[in-house]
């Protein structure tokens, strides 16, 4: 049982923890990068007031009570903001107000890509002291921006460059993150890990409700959504039939014609056919043209026109009469398909059926943006300390990643991403800080093996 799950899903996980692996290393690097040497654990030496600091401004020189209690007033005031806009977000999602929806996530994605993005791209020409004009600088964060945008949310972008912005957006806003207080960013993630338990299991929570509209609509949501792989809903899929079957064939010019031919405009043609002619291979089209009626050669132009290219051998007027009926024929029938739909049996139309259906619920894993956001919070406030903390909350996380796809597989629902490794990241941070690393400092000082 086991083993065929790991099976099924393997490149699944694969699919997932790389990019998230990426991110968490990209953040981890910024971190290093912009961080000024003397920056403490506490955070910043200027505290400024975000949404996840509105009720108290973390300082060195506060008590460790008064920083818990902050701590905890600001991650719990941050959550009840969530909660509150994820709610509105439903009721906006359940009363059909989409594109409402979507103009806000392009511009949440501009917003992102282009001012918290540009702020952390002028702090890299700054610290690494890149020569580059005002002008340039412009022009780069703007087409970064619109492309990012564009690759977000338009059709026929590479999955590829989908995948890259949405790693791109994870960073930046995890190295925005990481400005936080330390005790503020260890409750927030605490208490972001507990509200994403609800919001996605409970009867009521927001997420669940959300995905259940989607689901009974058959939509994607208007979220930031990382996909393994595309996928395609069965309305999609349902606009898309139409170029199910593509027919070649030999115009009196020589020339190679192909047509599709469309499900949906053949459902309403009347069934006169032979079942056994529901498809055409490429190397025996020429044998099974002998084989059909003069009355179904008629109904198929590109069929007529490959018909008389064989029969080179008859006169010139026959040839030039032929030409002419078979260009009636298509005029006649230029809206309707090629090869009438109907011909399909009913064995071919229930397998056709099964593998769609397989098809539309066999979706990729998804992650939404938060989740890469969070782990990347965790590792980048790690790496803050040292070095040994960020190897073991990024085991954590992976760890903490992989229980939670496979929980997936078995359950087949909606599944909270942050709980299981944020709990261990967390976890496994304070035990390597307050055991771990005192104990490897130690025997290595003392120059004592183990």
């Amino acid at each position: 049982m086991e083993s065929s799950i790991l099976d099924s899903i393997g490149s699944e996980i694969i699919g997932v923890m790389t990019p998230v692996s990426l991110c968490m290393l990209l953040v981890v690097l910024l971190v290093y990068s912009l961080s000024p040497s003397e920056q403490s654990l506490s955070g910043a030496s200027d505290p400024f007031r975000t949404a996840a600091n509105l009720v108290y401004l973390e300082r060195p020189d506060d008590s460790s009570t008064q920083k818990l209690e902050g701590a905890v007033l600001n991650a719990l005031v941050f959550v009840i903001l969530i909660a509150i806009v994820t709610f509105l977000l439903v009721l906006l999602y359940y009363y059909n107000f989409t594109n409402f929806l979507k103009n806000y996530v392009r511009f949440s994605a501009f917003f992102v890509l282009g001012t918290m993005g540009g702020s952390i791209f002028l702090s890299i020409i700054q610290q690494f002291s890149i020569p580059v004009d005002a002008f340039t600088c412009f022009v780069l964060l703007f087409n970064f921006t619109i492309v990012g945008v564009l690759s977000l949310f338009s059709g026929g972008i590479p999955i590829l460059l989908r995948q890259a912005y949405m790693v791109c957006m994870g960073i930046i806003m995890a190295a925005w993150f990481t400005k936080l207080p330390e005790w503020t960013t260890w409750a927030l993630l605490l208490a972001l890990a507990l509200y994403d338990l609800f919001a996605v299991l409970a009867p009521g929570g927001p997420l669940k409700l959300l995905v259940e509209l989607a689901s009974s609509r058959d939509e994607e949501l208007p979220a930031l959504v990382y996909e393994a792989r595309p996928t395609v809903s069965e309305n999609e899929r349902n606009r898309r039939s139409g170029l199910r079957f593509l027919l070649g064939g030999v115009s009196d010019s020589g020339s190679v014609e192909l047509q599709v031919v469309s499900r949906d405009n053949a459902d309403g043609r009347e069934n006169h056919g032979n079942p056994e002619y529901s498809a055409v291979n490429v190397g025996t089209f020429g044998n099974e043209m002998h084989e059909r009626s003069s009355d179904e050669v008629e109904r198929l132009p590109l069929v007529g026109h490959l018909r008389d290219g064989f029969s080179s051998s008859g006169s010139s007027s026959d040839r030039s009469t032929s030409v002419n009926r078979e260009n009636e024929i298509v005029m006649e029938e230029e809206m309707s398909p090629l090869v009438d739909m109907s011909l399909l049996g009913n064995n071919r139309q229930r397998a056709s059926d099964s593998l769609e259906n397989s098809l539309i619920t066999d979706r990729g894993i998804r992650l939404g943006l938060g989740d890469f956001i969070f782990y990347s919070v965790l590792v980048g406030r790690a790496a803050m300390y040292d070095l040994m903390t960020v190897y073991a909350c990024y085991l954590a996380i992976i760890s903490g990643l992989g229980c939670t796809l496979i929980l997936l597989s078995v359950c087949r629902r909606a599944l909270p991403a942050l709980p299981i490794s944020i709990t261990l990241g967390v976890l496994f941070y304070f035990l390597t800080r307050l055991l771990m690393e005192p104990f490897v400092v130690g025997t290595t000082t003392n120059l004592l093996m183990f």
